[in-house]
C-alpha cells in the first residue's frame, strides 16, 4: 500500500515509522529539517513542501497514492490537503482534526471535506482519560473482541501485594493472563518463577471483571463508577469532551474554568455538569471547594506546566488521583515520576488511533504499549494461521520468544488460554508482541 502522511511532527512521525515497514510511505512537510532528519532515521520518501498544494501532492504521486494521512497541527491545512488530494486521486483520505464543530460537520455528512475517516484529538484523548479512570491504577487500557477482553497496564508501586510474587503466586485471577512485564526499558515474557517486583510495568489480559479484580487488589481505591466526586480543571477542548463522557455514564462531575464567558458556555452546554469559575492553581480556592475530598482530578488546561502545577496542587490538598494532559511527549515520564499518576499524551493518543484503523485490513484491533515497544493485537483466526486447529502449546513453538497468547473468544465467549487449549478457525485470539518480533510474527498469524 502506497501512504502519504503529511506532517512530520510527533504523530506524522509515529504513523510513518509504524507503517513503514511493510508499506511504501511518503511523508510531506514544510519544515525542511524535520524532512532531513526523516530521511536518515526512517525507510520512507521524505518531501520538503506544503501538503494542502497540488503541485507537492503531484510529486508525492497522489494519484498513485492507496491512502493520505493529513496529520500537522493545523486543523484547517488537514483538511485542505485532504480536499486537494481527492481532486486528482481516490486515496483514502484521514484528517486529524482538535475542533469539535469540523468533527460534527464531517459526522453530519459523511464525506464532507473530502475527508473518509475524521480523528479527533480532543475526543480520543477524553476517551483515553474517562477509561483510564475507569480502572484504578491502570496507566493504559483497551477493550478487545467486543468488549469481552481487557488488556490493562499497572506500575508495581511500593508495598503493593503482588510486590516480590512469582507470577504463579500472583496468578490468582480468574481469566486474566500475566503477558509481559516492562522493566528499565525492556520487555520481559513472565513464567511461572518470575518475580514482579517494584517499578515494574505489568500488562495483564483477560475478561473485564477479572482486570478489575486485579487492579482493585493493587490499588482498593474506587473506580470511576463509584466515585463520588470527579474534577476537572480547563474547559477547553478535551476537558469538555471529559465531561461529557463521564455524564454519559451517569456522572455529575465538577468542571473549573478561568474564563467566564466559556465557563457560562459550558454551564449551558454541560447539564450535569457543575462549572465553577476561578483559578484552580488557587489552593484557598480547591480548599473551599473541597477538592481534597475528589477521588480523580483531571488537569486538562492549555500548558503541560500548570497541568503539572494543578496536578501537584491537587494531590496536596489530598485528592486520591490525578490524570494530566500532557502535550509533549518527552514529559511523559517525568510527570509520572513526580507524583502525578497518569500522563495522557494526546498525539500519542492520535496515533495509535490512526495507526489501528490502518491495520484493520491484518488485525481486528491493536494497541501500541509504552511507545511502541510492544503491541496487543487482536486477530480472527483462518485456515492459515499457524494458531489453527493447535493448541496454544504446539503453536507457541513456532512463535519466537517475545509473543503470548492473551485471551481467546469463541462465538463471544470468554476462553482462557492453556497449554493444551485448542484454537479453532474463526476464533479471535488477542496476542502480546514485542515489537522486535513482530514482523516476524505478523505473516504467521
Amino acid at each position: 500500500m502506497r501512504v502519504i502522511v503529511i506532517g512530520a511532527g510527533e504523530v506524522g512521525s509515529n504513523i510513518a515509522e509504524s507503517l513503514a515497514p511493510e508499506h511504501e510511505v511518503v511523508v510531506i512537510d514544510i519544515d525542511g529539517e524535520r524532512v532531513e532528519s526523516l530521511t536518515y532515521d526512517l525507510d520512507v520518501l521524505a518531501l520538503e513542501g506544503d501538503g494542502t498544494s497540488l503541485g507537492t501532492l503531484k510529486e508525492a504521486r497522489v494519484k498513485d497514492a492507496d491512502m493520505l494521512i493529513a496529520s500537522t497541527d493545523n486543523d484547517e491545512t488537514n483538511v485542505v490537503a485532504c480536499s486537494t488530494a481527492k481532486t486528482i486521486s481516490d486515496a483514502f483520505t484521514i484528517a486529524r482534526v482538535k475542533k469539535t464543530s469540523l468533527l460534527e460537520t464531517w459526522e453530519g455528512s459523511r464525506g464532507a471535506f473530502g475527508v473518509d475517516f475524521m480523528v479527533s484529538v480532543n475526543l480520543l484523548t477524553a476517551r483515553a482519560i474517562v477509561s483510564i479512570a475507569g480502572l484504578p491504577g491502570a496507566q493504559d487500557v483497551d477493550t478487545f473482541a467486543g468488549g469481552a477482553v481487557r488488556m490493562a497496564e499497572f506500575e508495581i508501586v511500593e508495598g503493593s501485594p503482588v510486590a516480590d510474587q512469582t507470577v504463579q503466586e500472583a496468578d490468582r485471577f480468574e481469566s486474566l493472563t500475566f503477558a509481559a512485564i516492562l522493566r528499565d526499558g525492556e520487555v520481559t515474557i513472565p513464567r511461572g518463577d518470575t518475580v514482579i517486583v517494584e517499578g515494574d510495568q505489568v500488562v495483564v489480559i483477560g475478561s473485564p471483571e477479572s482486570v478489575r479484580a486485579f487492579a482493585g487488589e493493587l490499588m482498593p481505591d474506587p473506580d470511576v463508577d463509584e466515585a463520588a466526586e470527579v474534577v476537572i480543571v480547563g474547559g477547553g477542548g478535551i476537558g469538555y469532551q471529559t465531561a461529557r463522557l463521564f455524564e454519559e455514564r451517569g456522572m455529575r462531575p465538577r468542571l473549573i474554568e478561568h474564563d467566564p464567558d466559556r465557563a457560562r458556555q459550558l454551564a449551558e452546554e454541560l447539564p450535569k455538569t457543575v462549572v465553577l469559575e476561578s483559578d484552580a492553581t488557587d489552593l484557598e480556592f480547591l480548599s473551599r471547594e473541597h477538592v481534597d475530598e475528589a477521588d480523580f482530578v483531571v488537569a486538562a488546561l492549555d500548558s503541560d506546566e500548570k497541568n503539572l502545577l494543578v496536578s501537584l496542587l491537587a494531590k496536596r490538598v489530598g485528592a486520591d488521583r490525578t490524570v494530566a494532559v500532557v502535550e509533549t511527549a518527552d514529559y511523559v515520564d517525568l510527570f509520572e515520576t513526580v507524583g502525578v499518576d497518569v500522563a495522557v499524551n494526546p498525539r500519542e493518543v492520535t496515533a495509535e488511533e490512526i495507526t489501528r484503523f490502518t491495520r484493520e485490513d491484518r488485525t481486528e484491533n491493536v494497541a501500541l504499549i509504552e511507545d511502541d515497544r510492544a503491541e496487543v493485537l487482536e486477530i480472527e483466526v483462518d485456515g492459515d494461521s499457524v494458531l489453527a486447529d493447535a493448541t496454544i502449546e504446539e503453536s507457541a513453538a513456532e512463535f519466537p520468544e517475545g509473543v503470548v497468547v492473551g485471551a481467546i473468544t469463541r462465538r463471544g465467549e470468554l476462553i482462557t488460554p492453556r497449554g493444551d487449549t485448542v484454537v479453532e478457525v474463526g476464533d479471535h485470539v488477542v496476542l502480546f508482541v514485542d515489537t522486535d518480533v513482530l514482523d516476524e510474527v505478523s505473516p504467521l498469524l
